[in-house]
């Protein structure tokens, strides 16, 4: 259990750190993660000053950091609680959600490490494929969630 909490506030100290650290950027990182064309990203890109840019860049360290934080976290409230006793097999699929999610988050990182570093507009493939991982990952966590929320109600009956 010790691992559980740790991973949890860890989870939630560096997620407020950086939401809190990139609050300024204008269009928020919402816009970037789901910009499916060169177009749509270049639009956010230039509306941030050099400074902002580099703000972005200087998180994704710690988003690597936050993204095994919570993989951690979700995997381990689901295998060392009974919170999906009455559900095996939603148990058996929901303990890897969290983890698959921090898989494509950390794919959608490093799209944008590489994205951000120098204009690579003509290779239109790379930010749908990244907006792609960006929205799975969301897709994932909200699964999550609906799965959390489900076992606690099933849990009151």
């Amino acid at each position: 259990m010790l691992a559980l909490r740790l991973s949890g506030a860890a989870a939630v100290a560096l997620f407020a750190g950086i939401a809190g650290y990139l609050a300024p950027l204008q269009p928020n990182v919402l816009v970037l993660q789901l910009a499916f064309s060169p177009r749509a990203f270049a639009e956010v890109i230039h509306a941030w000053s050099a400074d902002d840019l580099l703000r972005y860049r200087a998180h994704l360290p710690y988003d690597f950091l936050l993204l095994a934080c919570y993989a951690c976290f979700g995997y381990l409230l689901i295998a060392r609680t009974t919170l999906f006793a009455a559900q095996p097999a939603l148990r058996r699929c929901a303990m890897w959600l969290l983890p698959l999610a921090a898989a494509f988050d950390a794919t959608e990182n490093a799209f944008h490490w590489w994205l951000t570093e120098v204009p690579r507009f003509g290779i239109a493939w790379a930010y749908g494929v990244s907006a792609a991982f960006a929205a799975g990952k969301w897709l994932l966590l909200l699964t999550y969630g609906l799965a959390v929320l489900y076992a606690l109600d099933a849990g009151e009956d």
